[in-house]
């Protein structure tokens, strides 16, 4: 009786110390004997770069608690300065998606980490009272290059695990990552409490060995797939599908959410109770819990969906999320700061859980679809799954940039409330209509019964 020899290890190509031609995830022996420890050090290293590329997202969130009077800037144009680097980040997210396969995980990796030290290096230099506006507008901007990284790793991990470990692949890639917003608050309380508000500069200095670190790690560690490719047409195909701007307006509500609160909670929190936070010191000291569990909080999201399934989850998430907002409301204005900090922090929690079960449903969608069509005999099997993964890396990609935009939303609906009314109300009411769509649009779309339901979303 003839036997069949075990498959051979993904070694890198002859003359490619790190591109591996073979890569069968799918393939349950394949990957308890070779697939599984690959990834995982590829995860790993995508995590560290991940989140250093999150931490230069954020810095602005941190330096605005440094711009005291000697720099001359308003609430209002403190707010803006936390806005742009959600924009430019979530303009980069698509090309950023697109890069992995054009040029290889690794590579890309590489490559942008040390794209990081085009903001951090002029900070340093540059961070001092006088300095102008416009200036400080540009330095913030440039920051948005840390929002891009977020979809080249997830992109990336996403071709390195089977589907049924996906969700917790991608939660904990994307939670890691998260980490850098509280980490970066962190840093920014350490230099204030220690050197105090007078050397900003210190901050984006502490990052500037880390980016290094990232780019070496990623040289060292990563691996490229070549069989990963941006199949031609795929996001102009995405892009006519409803489904992807209904999970991209899903996305904006927990990962805008997320990523907007975290941008403008220091200045809500000295503006809201500016006799609890007089001084940056003592907003910092709150600052980076809520990203801190939001953070956290996210690869519950994927496994949650993998249990009970990701539109199930995303519905009473976004239920959560306005009744938090109301709490926030509340509590704003009867002056409770204790419950304020409760609704607030349930806020962030929320909006991780809904970023895990969010990226979860996006392969389910199309997977469904695909086995519809198969059934209904208008696809053969082979072609209906290419199709599916071919329109869930579009989705994914254009999700991405799309909710990313909802940091740029949260940080503007702050802003204008508070130039109008003086306070944050008009923006939590805001905030719990948004909620209200959301939990609405993904009753009536993925889990209202009827016979275009789609099983396993």
């Amino acid at each position: 009786m003839a036997s069949t020899a075990p498959p051979a290890p993904a070694a890198p190509a002859a003359g490619h110390r790190h591109r591996i031609d073979d890569w069968r995830p799918e393939d349950p022996e394949f990957w308890r004997t070779t697939g599984a420890p690959i990834a995982r050090r590829n995860l790993w290293v995508s995590i560290f770069a991940e989140h250093v590329g999150f931490s230069v997202w954020s810095l602005w969130s941190v330096m605005v608690l440094f711009l005291g009077p000697a720099y001359g800037i308003d609430p209002a144009g403190k707010f803006l300065l936390t806005a742009v680097p959600a924009a430019l980040g979530a303009v980069l997210r698509l090309p950023y998606t697109l890069a992995v396969a054009r040029f290889g995980g690794r590579n890309w990796t590489i490559v942008s980490a040390l794209l990081l030290l085009l903001p951090a290096v002029p900070m340093t230099l540059l961070l001092e009272p006088g300095v102008s506006y416009t200036t400080l507008m540009v330095l913030a901007c440039l920051t948005g290059v840390g929002g891009g990284n977020f979809a080249s790793s997830m992109a990336n991990i996403n071709l390195f695990y089977p589907q049924r470990l996906k969700g917790r692949a991608l939660g904990l890639n994307a939670g890691g990552g998260n980490l850098g917003v509280p980490a970066v608050q962190l840093v920014g309380l350490a230099v204030l409490a220690t050197a105090g508000a007078a050397y900003p500069r210190l901050v984006p200095a502490v990052y500037l060995p880390l980016i290094v670190l990232a780019a070496l790690a990623a040289a060292r560690w990563l691996d490229n797939i070549p069989g990963a490719r941006n199949e031609r047409g795929a996001l102009r195909e995405a892009a006519r599908d409803p489904h992807t701007w209904i999970m991209s307006l899903l996305y904006i509500g927990t990962f805008g959410s997320f990523i907007g609160f975290g941008f403008a909670f220091g200045q809500v929190l000295q503006l809201q109770f500016a006799e609890r936070f007089p001084t940056p010191v003592d907003a910092a000291w709150l600052t980076f819990l809520g990203p801190l569990v939001g953070s956290l909080i996210r690869p519950l999201g994927g496994h949650l969906a993998d249990r009970l399934g990701g539109a199930r989850v995303t519905f009473w998430n976004f239920v959560a999320m306005a009744v938090g907002a109301s709490l926030v409301l509340y509590a704003a204005r009867e002056r409770s700061f204790g419950l304020y900090l409760v609704g607030f922090l349930s806020l962030f929690v929320f909006s991780g859980i809904g970023n895990g079960s969010t990226y979860k449903m996006i392969p389910a969608i199309f997977r469904a679809r695909a086995m519809a069509a198969v059934d209904a005999g208008r696809r053969e099997p082979v072609a209906a799954q290419r199709w599916a993964v071919r329109m869930t890396g579009a989705l994914i990609g254009i999700a991405g940039a799309v909710g990313a935009s909802g940091g740029v939303l949260v940080n503007i609906a702050f802003r204008q409330s508070f130039l109008t009314q003086g306070s944050a109300d008009a923006a939590y009411v805001a905030f719990i209509a948004a909620y209200a769509v959301c939990f609405a649009v993904t009753w009536v779309v993925y889990l209202r019964p009827g016979r275009r339901r789609l099983a396993g979303v």
